[in-house]
């Protein structure tokens, strides 16, 4: 299957996604937030909180560019992979290091557990203030170089909350296939 096929863009809300994982755009705490984080959490109930707090009690939280599993609570998901994006500061504190990071770390969380399916948000392009289009850069190049060495997941579906981040998307998408030609 052609890498172009494993790839879908949609416009829609994350927590109705059917997928064997949903990524979540957590923060350290793991605890729960605001935007993606706050609706993961409201949407899942509280056995995905429970699986944050003993992830919390284990090892302390989750750094910027990590990743953790936990179950999907009621989310149309077995599990929730949780990573914490980068605060943009201007591009000179290893902000596109670590969203890579966030998305390779994701993948691997997803291939160890078999997980088929993956659905994204936008991470770090809220409140962190990436800037929509380098994130849409870092996120599909990611994405297309794992797939390329990897089958699992089969399919990467990039849950767009607006119309304009999938056009952001599906114009890096088309050029990054171009280049490859």
């Amino acid at each position: 299957m052609a890498i172009s096929a494993r790839i879908q863009l949609i416009t829609g809300d994350i927590t109705k996604i059917t997928a064997d994982a949903i990524v979540n755009a957590a923060n350290t705490s793991l605890l729960g937030g605001g935007g993606v984080d706050g609706a993961i959490h409201r949407a899942g109930g509280p056995a995905i909180l429970e699986d944050c707090r003993k992830i919390v009690a284990r090892q302390g939280g989750c750094k910027t560019g990590e990743a953790v599993i936990t179950g999907a609570g009621k989310l149309n998901a077995r599990h929730v992979i949780h990573t914490v994006g980068p605060v943009w500061n201007g591009g000179n504190k290893s902000e596109r290091e670590k969203l890579e990071n966030c998305y390779l770390n994701s993948l691997k969380l997803a291939t160890e557990n078999d997980c088929q399916t993956i659905a994204f948000p936008a991470i770090s392009t809220g409140i962190y203030r990436f800037p929509k289009d380098e994130a849409a850069r870092i996120a599909i190049r990611t994405v297309i170089n794992y797939l390329k060495e990897n089958n699992i997941p089969q399919k990467v579906i990039f849950v767009s909350f607006d119309p304009e981040s999938e056009n952001i998307l599906d114009l890096e998408l088309r050029q990054q296939f171009s280049e490859k030609i």
